[in-house]
């Protein structure tokens, strides 16, 4: 009997266009195209065309390949004023700032990698990997939740440009944000598809978009340039390897630094969970807070600036921590696909928050990058020319025996821990992929910790541990996307995380997360 397909992502309509490939016979990569091209539609804050992505493939019985299509640095800074200005982001439990505007954007790296997965492993033509995407931006979206909510915590990003607000549907940019169910269409970004697959990658780098970016940063207080953009190349990489317990495990390289943190996260758990404790129990809450606080410690050690910059350096000092560690790398969006016929491929895609800008003609909401402070540690404008920035995104296989888990998650900096503890779940608990990915998660940082504390789902002997140790602790009373959204499969199942209103599909089957 033939295997089925499994795949789950952050939106319906990307996972949607991903089956619609695998029903027509494409393959797994052919699948996550045609699901990035919708996910840039459908969740435009999340995912853009002129974002940056890391994969991460393998076909069977061969090693898995990164794939490195973040964004990069530009090669001169602007000299002068520069549109670069803070925003906050409000997660109602926490508040966060980001700075946009055009200082913001990186050379964009999606559309470069998509077009170098597809000509390593993929096979169905592109105007047919395109049509998924191009009758979704003229027919529209409907807002669904987290998209209705992702626009409000970051209204002000919606609203910093005339260009901007009406890239999200307000006539003027003090209206009403759109409701949720409502109709967004956008037949720019159709036709920009469609022109894509007949013109190739050029057209974005080389073309006239290209040059529209260009000359709107040097007129605006921007960085990016027409060399930036015509030199952007993916790069093909070793994946991170590494062990969890009986576990193999796979993810980002340098100089991504996803993959690292992830590593990290799982070695100081692997240290303090004691095999045999109770799941959810005051001394699983006890492990958990100690292999966050450890992490985050020797994370900070990492983030040097002088480190960010080169690749060698990141491995070396990765090395030189003693993490027993076998190396063979916030807004965002993941989808993960294992097409039955013998290649996985986990993808995920960021745009940051973004930036603001719309570029004319195409319907493509530009990337904040350069106004990261998770990934410009050494401060906004001090950043190396003309290098990768070091993405906290982890796409990663898991490999437990003949158990195998493709998974990736959104959360800028919650992307590890959301990843380590729905890993830890998998291996030392052995729970069902569905229980892994819908427990409750925490995250510390700057030493403050916060978790998801829905009614009833903690043991009252782990909340009354949490308030004495973290009385400080910022509790969030149900789930939220801040912890990220895992898209997981496994052996026979796909689960997309309730925190993002994703859709899993298994063959025939779908399943939807809950509101």
């Amino acid at each position: 009997m033939p295997q089925l397909f499994r795949l789950a992502s952050g939106h319906p309509e990307t996972s949607r266009a991903a089956e619609a490939i695998l029903q027509a016979d494409g393959n797994a990569a052919d699948a996550a195209i045609a699901g990035a091209l919708a996910a840039s539609v459908a969740e435009p804050l999340l995912c853009s065309l002129g974002g940056g992505a890391h994969g991460l493939i393998q076909r069977e019985g061969r090693a898995p390949v990164a794939l490195d299509a973040f964004a990069q640095t530009p090669r001169q800074r602007q000299p002068g004023e520069l549109d670069f200005f803070p925003i906050l982001g409000n997660f109602g439990t926490d508040v966060q700032e980001f700075h946009v505007g055009m200082a913001s954007i990186a050379t964009p790296g999606v559309i470069a990698g998509l077009f170098a997965l597809h000509e390593r492993f993929g096979r169905t033509p592109w105007p047919v990997l395109v049509q998924p995407a191009v009758r979704l931006a003229r027919q529209g979206v409907r807002l669904n939740p987290t998209q209705a909510f992702a626009n409000r915590i970051l209204e002000p990003i919606v609203r910093s440009t005339a260009e901007c607000a009406a890239f999200f549907g307000l006539a003027q940019r003090d209206d009403r944000l759109p409701p949720e169910g409502s109709l967004r269409c956008s037949p720019a970004q159709a036709d920009f598809i469609e022109a894509l697959a007949s013109e190739g990658p050029a057209l974005f780098y080389q073309g006239e978009p290209a040059r529209h970016l260009a000359e709107a940063c040097m007129q605006r207080g921007g960085h990016l340039r027409l060399k930036d953009l015509s030199g952007y190349r993916p790069r093909w990489r070793r994946p991170l390897r590494w062990q969890y317990r009986s576990a193999t495990l796979w993810s980002t390289p340098p100089p991504a630094f996803g993959g690292m943190m992830l590593s990290l996260a799982c070695q100081r758990l692997e240290h303090h969970l004691v095999p045999g404790i109770p799941v959810d129990s005051p001394d699983f809450l006890a492990a958990l807070c100690q292999a966050m606080e450890e992490s985050e410690s020797l994370r900070s050690q990492l983030e040097q600036s002088e480190l960010l910059a080169s690749e060698s350096a990141l491995r070396a000092a990765f090395r030189g921590l003693d993490l027993s560690t076998r190396i063979s790398q916030r807004g965002t969006t993941h989808i993960s696909i294992d097409d039955g016929k013998g290649m996985s491929v986990a993808l995920t895609l960021s745009n940051g928050e973004a930036s603001g800008y719309v570029l004319p003609g195409t319907g493509i909401l530009l990337n904040n990058m350069l106004g990261e402070e998770d990934i410009n540690r050494g401060g906004f404008h001090a950043w190396p020319r003309n290098r990768r920035l070091a993405s906290m995104m982890a796409p990663t296989f898991v490999q437990q025996g003949r158990q195998r888990w493709i998974l990736g998650s959104g959360g800028s900096n919650r992307i590890r821990t959301a990843l380590a503890q729905v890993i830890s779940r998998l291996v030392d608990f052995r729970q069902p992929l569905a229980r892994a990915v819908e427990a409750p998660r925490a995250h510390l940082e700057r030493g403050l910790l916060s978790i998801e504390m829905p009614a009833g789902e903690w043991p009252a002997a782990s909340r009354d541990w949490l308030f004495r140790h973290h009385h400080d602790a910022r509790c969030w009373p149900e789930r939220n996307m801040y912890f990220g959204g895992v898209q997981a499969v496994g052996p026979g199942d796909a689960v997309a995380d309730s925190r993002r209103d994703g859709l899993a599909l298994d063959g025939q089957k779908s399943r939807q997360g809950p509101t």
